[in-house]
């Protein structure tokens, strides 16, 4: 074909299509009815229509969302679906079946589910979901942060995700109470804060965890500690000493704490004391309890110091405190040291030392002028052991030092390290290494021996390094001479 007649045939072909764009739509024959629209295209209009669709859903089925008789579950659903038909037909909306199928979905989790949220948290690999605005949502996966395409249609969606999460738990967030903590009914943390405290627009956090709480071998497995060092822990918890989980935030403290509750013996009575509920125990015996704000009227709120002090009252035999942030952090150590042990907690630091010195300045918050030194024999006599925790710059988490608290020497406490991580850096700058023993064999290998646990003393030998460590002492600095089980030579 000559390129004069390709180009005629062209021009034929955009005419017929200028002709038929410029026909008036068919008339419905006999039924009376009007013609059926169908959405117009583009992402603002199809995003207007589903916000239009979803409104009207809400204001027909809200009635039916509360009460002695609410709708849940396979009833719920069909009849948002009934609903959702009923309203396409008025409204004259005509979708393709395609579309109509991506439509129901997206409708059907913006009204029954948190909307563009659902993914991520369906999604297995994702581990943190935060929210800095209705259209800025950031992931974290594999310990490492990615910005994603997912946004909420407008700023009153992203509120009505909020309150939803924050209802559900029977919380509330507004401008006189701007930030909650609350929880997903799959366990997972949620922390939201809005105006005015959050200046670009409300944000919120959802740190999820797993549906299968993760076990020793899960963490063996992912290079948080060797398969030796897992003895260790159980021997410690079944041993009961009262351990302490130090890290920073984003660490694995909680994961952490879930395994070494795991090795709680199934007979024993265990309570546990959380702000908002995260702990996953498996055992058929525990009380869970959690802390609750305080209502509109700045009334009704219950500390976790209150159900620290509530739980002795309960017989247990052990009490685990999710995290000490504040004066509970004296009746903690109090339980501890009036036979409760076994108890666990975690608390945010970034050493040992630090730790310690936390757990000080939390008692002082309890707001009684006790003696520095008073305090310390406190911490000494309570806590046998802290396990700190930190997060490597490729994302993975290590316990990266295990250090027992040897007792007082004058006015500070001494600690001894059993086990360190020794880091290496491989070709491709990756930081790799292992948990490996001190070669010090600590205090409470004899304890351990007394309550009839055996562990074998190659647990605690230093694998090709010879040498003698010693203690580090809170308060001061190590005194030449001092050998790092505080005694002189």
């Amino acid at each position: 074909m000559k390129l004069s007649d390709k180009l005629a045939a062209l021009e034929a072909a955009e005419r017929e299509s200028t002709r038929r764009q410029e026909e008036p739509a068919p008339v419905a024959k006999s039924n009376g009815q009007r013609p059926a629209r169908a959405p117009e295209k583009g992402p603002n209009k199809w995003s207007d229509a589903k916000r239009k669709v979803r409104d009207l859903v809400l204001a027909e089925i809200g009635p039916k969302l509360s009460g002695p008789k609410a709708l849940k579950g396979p009833s719920l659903e069909k009849e948002v679906k009934a609903c959702l038909d009923r309203i396409l037909r008025r409204e004259e909306v005509r979708i393709s079946p395609i579309e109509r199928q991506r439509f129901l979905a997206e409708v059907m989790s913006d009204t029954l589910g948190y909307g563009p949220l659902d993914a991520p948290l369906a999604d297995p690999s994702i581990t943190e979901i935060m929210c800095n605005g209705h259209d800025e949502i950031f992931i974290e996966r594999n310990g490492l942060l990615e910005k994603t395409d997912l946004a909420f249609a407008d700023e009153e969606q992203y509120r009505q995700v909020i309150d939803k999460i924050v209802s559900g738990v029977g919380r509330r967030v507004d401008e006189s109470s701007p930030m909650v903590d609350a929880r997903l009914p799959n366990g997972s943390r949620v922390n939201a804060i809005i105006a005015p405290l959050a200046l670009r627009g409300s944000v919120l956090t959802i740190r999820k965890f797993a549906e299968d709480p993760f076990t020793a071998k899960d963490l063996v497995n992912f290079g948080t500690f060797s398969l030796e060092f897992v003895h260790v822990l159980e021997a410690a918890v079944r041993g009961k000493l009262n351990v302490l989980i130090s890290g920073g935030t984003g660490t694995g403290k909680t994961t952490l704490l879930n395994v070494l509750s795991s090795f709680i013996p199934e007979r024993e009575r265990i309570i546990t004391i959380e702000d908002a509920a995260e702990l996953q125990l498996q055992q058929p015996h525990v009380v869970s309890l959690e802390a609750r704000p305080a209502n509109a009227e700045g009334r009704g709120e219950v500390r976790i110091r209150d159900l620290v002090r509530n739980a002795l009252r309960m017989r247990p035999d052990r009490i685990v405190v999710g995290e000490v942030r504040g004066p509970e952090a004296l009746d903690m150590l109090q339980a501890m040291n009036t036979g409760h042990e076994g108890s666990l907690t975690t608390v945010h630091a970034n050493s040992p030392r630090d730790a310690l010195s936390r757990l000080e300045t939390m008692v002082l918050m309890a707001g009684f002028e006790l003696p520095m030194r008073a305090i310390r024999e406190q911490i000494a006599s309570a806590i046998n052991v802290i396990v700190q925790l930190e997060r490597q710059p490729d994302g993975t988490r290590k316990v990266t030092s295990v250090q027992e608290i040897q007792g007082m020497e004058g006015d500070v406490i001494l600690l001894q390290e059993v086990f360190k991580f020794h880091t290496q850096l491989t070709s491709d700058r990756r930081q790799v290494g292992e948990l490996e023993p001190t070669g010090l064999r600590p205090k409470f290998a004899e304890k351990l021996v007394n309550a009839g646990i055996d562990v074998p003393a190659k647990m605690f030998q230093r694998p090709g390094r010879t040498g003698t460590e010693r203690a580090v002492r809170i308060g001061a600095p190590a005194r030449p001479g001092m050998l790092s089980r505080g005694r002189r030579r």
